[in-house]
């Protein structure tokens, strides 16, 4: 089978195209043959070393793709074979990921993809979507779960809603029944945080856009689903209301962050900050099975005209779909494998 692979960490150009034996699902595990790949910063953080040397001597980078289940190891059900699935966290703790013709995964961790749901919308869900949720489940007055009517009557602000996780937040979110902010940085990202489903936008570059997102929730925003912690912190807490959460899960541009302690103590600021590595097995599955909801609902299309562009690679070119990704292409980038 053909797979890329890098050796060393570094730069784009340690990827590889290569010829590889086809591998054996183990107990527990399905092999997938793999449609669309999904490329994702944490693909690219781990390839370049910016999370820790990478642990094993070879690795298929990518955690997120979608495909069809072509054979089961033991104590998994024979019936599963034929199945579409997406995958979800493929290279988390493995050397197999998304970036090869077949790739073996956890069996839980291959969820059904229904029939009317595209490759493409399976090989975006993964770490966006699944992020997205635990942001808007980690809140003290909850709720821990998602589906429609779970969310009513809150007030959600996605920041970034023009990136693959705030447009995962604005679809799961507006899916729930919440009202959804999305703060953006301009025209063109405007309009695709309304075509994901945003009920207002808020360019935070111009005005006041606290008092603009005051206007619209004058008792404060309930959720903020923050991208850059450092930069937009102060908004937050201006925008936010007594006991809201403010559940980050990046500091894109890398800004310091510097707490006002007697501001959140007022307000009692829950700041909860995420990763799916570490949220445990039981928050990762009940994800998967609120974004498998979604997904059966159509509740998260992609691109162009559902406000993710989807920017497309063939496998032979997964470095050129990594330097898009490091040089902030707008949308979701997608690894052609076996279409």
């Amino acid at each position: 089978m053909k797979a890329i692979v890098y050796r060393d960490n570094g730069g784009p150009g340690v990827l590889r195209l290569v010829e590889r034996d086809l591998p054996a699902p183990g107990r527990g595990e399905v092999r997938v043959r793999v449609a669309v790949s999904g490329v994702n910063p944490a693909d690219v953080q781990a390839r370049s070393g910016v999370t820790g040397p990478k642990r094993f001597p070879e690795v298929t980078p990518h955690l997120d793709g979608a495909g069809v289940i072509d054979a089961v190891g033991e104590e998994v059900d024979r019936t599963r074979i034929g199945q579409r699935v997406w995958l979800f966290m493929a290279a988390a703790g493995r050397p197999t990921g998304t970036a090869a013709e077949f790739t073996v995964v956890p069996a839980d961790q291959a969820v059904p993809l229904p029939d009317e749901a595209s490759f493409d919308v399976g090989a975006a869900l993964g770490v966006p979507a699944l992020t997205a949720h635990r942001a808007l489940t980690v809140a003290e007055d909850g709720p821990r779960r998602l589906r429609p009517g779970a969310l009513d009557g809150r007030v959600v602000l996605a920041a970034g809603g023009a990136g693959a996780v705030g447009h995962a937040v604005i679809q799961l979110a507006r899916w729930a029944g919440a009202t959804v902010i999305s703060t953006i940085s301009g025209p063109e990202k405007a309009r695709l945080a309304t075509a994901a489903g945003a009920h207002h936008v808020v360019d935070y570059r111009g005005g006041d856009p606290a008092a603009e997102i005051r206007t619209i929730a004058p008792d404060g925003v309930d959720i903020v689903a923050e991208v850059a912690l450092g930069a937009n912190l102060a908004l937050d807490l201006a925008v936010l209301r007594a006991r809201g959460t403010i559940s980050t899960y990046a500091n894109e541009g890398g800004r310091p962050v510097q707490l006002n302690v007697p501001q959140n103590m007022v307000l009692n600021t829950r700041l909860q900050f995420l990763v799916l590595y570490t949220a445990g097995a039981a928050a990762r599955a009940a994800a998967a099975e609120d974004v498998a909801a979604a997904v059966r609902d159509g509740a998260l299309p992609v691109g162009e005209e559902h406000g993710l562009p989807l920017v497309r690679f063939p496998l032979d070119r997964t470095a050129d779909a990594h330097r898009a990704v490091e040089h902030g292409v707008v949308g979701k980038v997608l690894v052609d494998v076996t279409r």
